[in-house]
């Protein structure tokens, strides 16, 4: 069976950083932050390290934003010089955690890096596009500062491009679902391995493209890539439900290793196509939305935060992460959709129902304050 992975880009917080991922690649890192705490107690080891630079810290990830650049009228690009301690051996197709201070709030979102690991590196690239309904994106876009200081949380995510690539591939992409296919492809320009690629782009206008002078500079210098682009406002949208329409695009599509990144819709059609096909284990899904089973009805409840000493009242729609962050409970955290394991909490009382497909769990259990919301009053150890 194929692995499907989702992250999740619509969360506001002002949460804590998640730990230093990836530390036990890089023992060495900790032992300095170690021996910081230790020599600057009762001092925090950042106290001393901001007077020498602002991207030291013994505590968190940070960055600087050295450069926003326009991609399209609502999208671009950040360029980030990660401080210390940030390990730029990623695999393309991954993401990071950013957290801007808006307002006096951290506000925390996961976004595809679009820049491709290289040894020596000293910069990374996010490419974001501004949402109607998010606040974040808006800011990054179009309000953050060249030299503004974020949080970072390390890159994580299996939707990723193995080493070497697969003869023959599929890139099925819409609107900013191109982010994470934009580090793979210019990661395979990098290792020389554009042999037989096939890329499927829609977005509503020509104007709508995020890098679309760069695409098609890869099609006119690498015959081994062929795009074939739709703007859906003048074309419609290709029908990913039906074989017969995939096949007049792309005929050979079941001997390629798929990935596929975009509106839900367009994965949905994706995901049941292949595996009417049988073809589950040549695709590769990245959804930047959690699907959430439908709540109508079903009680929520007071969900008390025990060592926090707090409570609130959530309804059964709202996650037990997002009930905590409302009443200013420090929630643990990391990719935010249910895949790796950091906001993992006791349930002591009560019961919870996981968001994804509505399983309730009993008290003693552990479970995702991400993706579980309150099945009636319940106490969570935090």
């Amino acid at each position: 069976m194929g692995k499907k992975y989702m992250k999740i880009t619509a969360n506001v917080g002002d949460t804590r950083r998640p730990s230093i991922a990836g530390a036990d690649r890089h023992p060495g890192w900790n032992a300095l932050r170690s021996i910081a705490a230790r020599i600057t107690t009762p001092l925090l080891p950042d106290d001393y390290l901001q007077l020498a630079n602002p991207l030291w810290s013994a505590r968190e990830l940070r960055g600087r934003v050295l450069e926003v650049r326009r991609e399209t009228e609502d999208s671009a690009t950040l360029v980030i010089k990660p401080g210390w301690g940030f390990s730029f051996d990623y695999q393309p197709g991954q993401y990071i955690g950013i957290g801007v201070l808006v307002d006096g709030r951290w506000r925390w979102r996961s976004y595809s890096l679009t820049s491709t690991p290289v040894t020596g590196a000293r910069t990374v690239t996010i490419t974001v596009k501004a949402m109607p309904e998010g606040f974040l994106s808006s800011h990054l876009v179009a309000g953050l500062a060249r030299g503004t200081i974020v949080r970072l949380a390390a890159p994580q995510g299996n939707f990723v491009l193995p080493d070497p690539a697969p003869p023959a591939v599929l890139f099925i992409t819409g609107g900013s679902g191109i982010t994470p296919v934009m580090s793979m492809l210019r990661t395979l320009v990098r290792r020389g391995q554009v042999t037989d690629i096939v890329h499927l782009h829609s977005a509503p206008t020509a104007d709508e493209v995020m890098f679309g002078a760069e695409l098609a500079d890869l099609a006119r210098d690498h015959p081994g890539y062929r795009l074939q682009l739709r703007t859906t406002r003048s074309h419609g949208r290709l029908d990913l439900s039906r074989m017969d329409a995939l096949d007049a695009a792309v005929p050979d599509w079941r001997q390629r290793q798929t990935w596929a990144c975009g509106p839900g819709a367009m994965l949905n059609d994706v995901e049941r196509l292949w595996a009417a096909a049988g073809l589950d284990d040549r695709l590769h899904l990245e959804r930047f939305a959690l699907a959430r089973v439908d709540t109508k009805g079903r009680p929520g409840g007071t969900v008390t935060f025990q060592r926090s000493d707090r409570s609130v009242v959530a309804d059964a729609a709202t996650s037990l992460m997002d009930a905590g962050e409302q009443v200013g409970v420090q929630m643990p955290f990391g990719c935010r959709m249910g895949i790796c394991q950091s906001c993992v909490v006791d349930l002591v009382e009560g019961h919870v129902r996981d968001l994804r497909n509505g399983a309730e769990h009993e008290p003693g259990s552990r479970i995702q304050t991400c993706v579980s919301a309150a099945s009636g009053d319940c106490v969570l150890d935090i």
